[in-house]
C-alpha cells in the first residue's frame, strides 16, 4: 500500500500531468491518469486528487469560481512557486522524473556520457522545453484556437506572445502563450493582429491587407471579437502589452515585426 507522503519524483509527474491535461480531465477515469498513477504507485483517485489540489494554486482557475480541492500541501505550494520562478529548469526536472519512471530517454546525463557535447545537451533541453510549452498551452485552451475555435491539433500552434528571441526567461512560460491556428499564429507573429487589454482581437488597418478578400474572411472578421480564454495559464497582461507595443504597433507603422 502506498504511503501518504508524496516523493518529489511523484509530485513532478503530477505537475507534468497538470500542465498538459485540460482542467476537466483531472479525474480517475482518464487513461492518462490511470497510466501515470500506476507508474508512480498511487491509485488513480489519489493522483486525480493531487491534480485538483494543484489546481487550487492556479489563479486562472480560482478566479473563475472553480476551486479544485483545498488540500494542497506546503510541498505543493513550494513546487508551484518553483515552477513559476523557472519554467525552463522545472520542465527539465519533470521530464527527468518521467524518464526515471518510464525508461524512455528524453534527456541525456552529461556526467554519465562524456561523449555528449554541451551543445547536444542544450539542443535536447530546447526540444523538451518546446514540447512542454506546446503541451501546456494547447491543453490550457482545450486544443482549440482561441480566435477561430479550430480544433484540429495538427493545425494548431502554441504561439509565443513575447517572441522566443526577446525574453529568454519566459520562453517556456505558458502565460506567454496562445493557442492559435497556423494562419492566426503567423498573423500574430507578423503583428497583423494583436489582443486588447480586454482580450479582444485587434486587426491591423494596413492598406496592404485590409482589402484582401481572404484576409477579410479569415482574419479581419474577427476584429473586436473576444478570444476564448484558457482554463488555466491565462495570458499575462504584461506580455500582451509588449506585443501590442513592440510587434503590432511596429507592423502598423510599416516595419517588420520580430520573429
Amino acid at each position: 500500500m502506498a504511503v501518504s507522503h508524496w516523493s518529489r519524483q511523484q509530485s513532478l509527474v503530477a505537475f507534468s500531468l497538470y500542465c498538459r491535461l485540460p482542467f476537466g480531465r483531472f479525474h480517475s477515469r482518464n487513461p492518462e491518469v490511470i497510466r501515470y498513477a500506476n507508474l508512480i504507485q498511487r491509485t488513480p483517485s489519489a493522483l486525480a486528487m493531487k491534480l485538483s489540489n494543484i489546481a487550487s494554486l492556479d489563479p486562472a482557475i480560482t478566479s473563475t469560481g472553480r476551486s479544485g480541492l483545498s488540500g494542497a500541501s506546503n510541498a505543493d505550494k513550494a513546487m508551484w512557486q518553483e515552477m513559476q520562478h523557472d519554467w525552463v529548469e522545472f520542465s527539465i526536472a519533470m521530464a527527468q522524473a518521467e524518464q526515471e519512471l518510464t525508461g524512455q530517454v528524453v534527456i541525456n546525463d552529461v556526467t554519465e556520457n562524456e561523449l555528449v557535447t554541451t551543445s547536444k545537451i542544450a539542443a535536447v533541453k530546447v526540444r523538451i522545453g518546446q514540447q512542454f510549452f506546446r503541451n501546456a498551452v494547447l491543453s490550457a485552451y482545450d486544443q482549440r484556437c482561441c480566435i477561430s475555435g479550430l480544433a484540429n491539433s495538427k493545425l494548431l500552434v502554441a504561439s509565443h506572445i513575447v517572441p522566443w528571441s526577446a525574453d529568454e526567461h519566459n520562453r517556456l512560460n505558458p502565460h506567454n502563450g496562445l493557442a492559435l491556428s497556423a494562419l492566426h499564429d503567423k498573423a500574430f507573429d507578423l503583428g497583423l493582429i494583436t489582443i486588447s487589454e480586454d482580450y479582444c482581437v485587434v486587426v491591423s488597418s494596413k492598406d496592404g491587407v485590409k482589402n484582401d478578400h481572404f484576409f477579410k474572411e479569415a482574419i479581419a472578421n474577427f476584429h473586436g471579437k473576444p478570444i476564448t480564454l484558457p482554463e488555466k495559464f491565462y495570458p499575462a497582461a504584461q506580455f500582451l502589452a509588449y506585443h501590442r507595443e513592440h510587434i503590432f504597433e511596429r507592423s502598423c507603422h510599416g516595419q517588420t515585426a520580430g520573429a
